[in-house]
């Protein structure tokens, strides 16, 4: 397991996903680059330039900003997408939501306000603004 050859991205950076496992709790703060996978319980900011996969286990509250991201799990606070946040049909999110695209499958539940940016016009940015409740 320790002797096993990491990938790298060309900056001397790992390209190995991080991961909370489902008997990991952890409240704080988390930053970083890679892809992130949670399927514990998180409790704080997250900030991730990767994509953050959101298990079935998996329970967040807090901040949360991300480039893309999947959930299947729990989600409790605000939470802000740079490009596709794709919600499965096991979710669950209350909070305030901000992402470019959005996919919520039929059965998920999405209890949030959600604010949609839109590149390319004047301002930066076109917002749309809508509760959306399942």
């Amino acid at each position: 397991m320790f002797n096993e050859k990491k990938k790298s991205n060309g900056n001397g950076t790992s390209k190995q996903p991080n991961r909370l496992g489902k008997t990991t709790k952890i409240n704080g703060d988390i930053v970083s680059e890679e892809d992130f996978r949670i399927d514990g319980s998180f409790e704080g900011n997250l900030s991730t330039t990767g994509k953050l996969v959101v298990g079935e286990s998996g329970s967040l509250r807090g901040n949360i900003r991300a480039s893309n991201m999947e959930v299947m799990g729990k989600i409790y606070g605000e939470v802000e997408v740079k490009e596709l946040l794709s919600i499965k049909n096991s979710a669950y999110i209350e909070g305030k939501v901000k992402t470019k695209k959005l996919s919520i499958e039929p059965g998920a539940v999405f209890n949030a306000v959600c604010e949609m940016t839109q590149a390319g016009t004047p301002t930066g940015h076109e917002t749309k603004k809508a509760t959306v409740k399942q």
